[in-house]
């Protein structure tokens, strides 16, 4: 079997009390399997990971592995700043079955280079789980260069990597130093058809919590050679692509999906709701596509 093109990184549900919502977590990702993804990966940083339990984390995955099966591949995203725990956490995952771990780059530590790869290494060699890297310096103040990628990539479990730097100039460079066995997934979704273009694999998505099937089709077009459909795809998404940024992620997807009705509650401090104003704003580009 291939390994998914589309996987989105899923928001985690709450009620109205901020526990998480398992129920509704489990219909998410129902939904999500029915509307092009490919794969989902759980408690990732637009899962909110960061105010999550690792008991939290653990039943979530767990939760939604029940709720879809094997129809969609399920990753978990174990990575933080601290090694041993991510360890222990990764071995856990193993343990439920997970199809993978996700690691993002130790954030507020700031480590070296040397640092970054040692963190990796030790924790894909805890397991034998395929890894993702995430390298999302916008958040994490450390940017995985693509020359310490390489290093890590002769690791066998190491397969894939999540680049959300957001400099073109960096995943070309990546891209060519890497090996086959190492697919590069856009962390954005606005760069993903650039991304493939360059030799890119997929995209880890938020906005196929909206238009999933929009986003399958544009990456099918691509791969199949239409290179005029997907770019004309990525052009009609676009606004939606970068809309969904109007303020920190994953505070506007949530929001999106409640103004659908979809009912994923709220937000764990520090993140808070957003305002009246960028919630017009949010109305009325989801009606720009049909989504309210």
């Amino acid at each position: 079997m291939l390994a998914p093109r589309l996987m989105t990184a899923m928001i985690t549900p709450y009620d109205q009390n901020l526990h998480v919502n398992y129920a509704k977590a489990a219909e998410l990702a129902r939904y999500l399997a029915d509307n092009g993804s490919e794969g989902i990966v759980v408690s990732g940083t637009t899962g909110e990971s960061p105010v999550l339990t690792k008991e939290e984390k653990l039943l979530l995955f767990k939760t939604v592995k029940e709720a879809v099966g094997d129809r969609v591949k399920v990753w978990m995203g174990t990575g933080s700043n601290d090694t041993r725990q991510s360890i222990e956490l990764s071995r856990e995952a193993e343990k439920l079955g997970a199809d993978g771990v996700m690691l993002v780059c130790p954030y507020y530590n700031k480590p070296t280079q040397e640092g970054l790869y040692q963190h990796f290494k030790a924790i894909a060699e805890s397991v034998s789980l395929p890894v993702m890297l995430y390298n999302v310096p916008g958040r994490t103040a450390s940017n995985l260069l693509p020359e310490t990628a390489a290093r890590l990539a002769a690791i066998e479990n190491i397969t894939a990597i999540k680049e959300a730097s957001g400099d073109m100039d960096q995943i070309s460079k990546l891209i060519r130093l890497l090996p086959d066995k190492v697919l590069v997934y856009s962390g954005d979704d606005s760069l993903t058809l650039p991304i493939m273009s360059l030799g890119g694999y997929g995209v880890i998505s938020i906005a196929s919590h909206l238009v999933g099937n929009d986003i399958k089709e544009m990456i099918d077009a691509f791969v199949s050679g239409d290179v005029k459909k997907a770019a004309a795809l990525h052009l009609k998404l676009f606004p939606l692509f970068k809309g969904l940024f109007v303020t920190t992620n994953p505070i506007p997807v949530k929001e999106a999906l409640n103004l659908r009705g979809m009912q994923v509650g709220g937000f764990r401090l520090p993140l808070t709701s957003i305002g009246e104003k960028e919630k017009e704003f949010l109305a009325e580009l989801l009606k720009q596509y049909n989504l309210l």
